[in-house]
């Protein structure tokens, strides 16, 4: 159990500067709320955050049930699990339908967040950071894995509070490393594994974002 993300990220920046240096490093953080836990694991190893959005495709009267997830990239990229939408009889229209209300909110984030930069296009060759406040079913975890393999990154860690025991596998098998602090069973949500887990505010994101990069230019001065 943490008290909230800030701690969560204290302990898990701990746990991943364990596993290095790194070569080249970068953090990317799923947002909302894996930016507030990357940013105390980016200023622990002292390196570059940024964001990878993804969206989650939310079931038929179930919006927290993942059915997929849209990741961004060029192109734009979606996960479907499939044996869920089949096992749920979730037919084409709904898909398209929820593909495109979600695809407007990352192009909403992304232009909020940083503009018309695109960190997906400078990930060859460096060490990616992973970053969420926890994982649940693991579709949006895997939907970004998926866009950051294709750019060719030298390694990739993924690094999270609390996830569920079976979602590791699958997750060792798409990552170089996987850095996990807490795999509770029974595994509930993620939520309730944090004392205070307040909803992050896009304003939260941004400052977090703005704070690295100005901690990141001190450091190199």
């Amino acid at each position: 159990m943490f008290k909230d993300r800030v701690e969560a990220g204290e302990k898990l920046a701990e746990a991943v500067a364990a596993k290095g240096p790194f070569e080249n490093p970068i953090v990317l953080a799923l947002p909302r709320g894996g930016v507030p836990v990357a940013y105390e694991v980016a200023r622990r190893i002292k390196a570059p955050l940024d964001v990878i959005i993804v969206r989650k495709l939310g079931a038929p009267f179930n919006e927290e049930f993942a059915i997929g997830a849209l990741v961004e990239g060029n192109p734009e990229r979606v996960l479907l699990n499939e044996e869920a939408v089949y096992r749920l009889g979730v037919d084409k229209s709904y898909l398209d339908q929820v593909v495109a209300r979600e695809r407007e909110e990352l192009h909403r984030r992304q232009k909020l967040y940083r503009g018309s930069q695109n960190p997906l296009e400078h990930l060859e060759g460096k060490s990616v950071i992973l970053i969420d406040d926890g994982i649940a079913t693991g579709y949006t975890m895997k939907a970004a894995l998926a866009a950051i393999r294709e750019q060719n990154p030298a390694t990739i860690v993924v690094a999270v509070p609390v996830a569920p025991q079976d979602t590791l596998p699958e997750m060792e098998r798409l990552a170089d490393r996987v850095v996990v602090l807490e795999t509770p069973e029974p595994f509930w949500a993620v939520g309730a594994h944090y004392e205070r887990f307040d909803q992050t505010s896009d304003e939260e994101v941004i400052d977090l974002l703005e704070k690295a990069k100005s901690e990141l230019g001190e450091e190199e001065k």
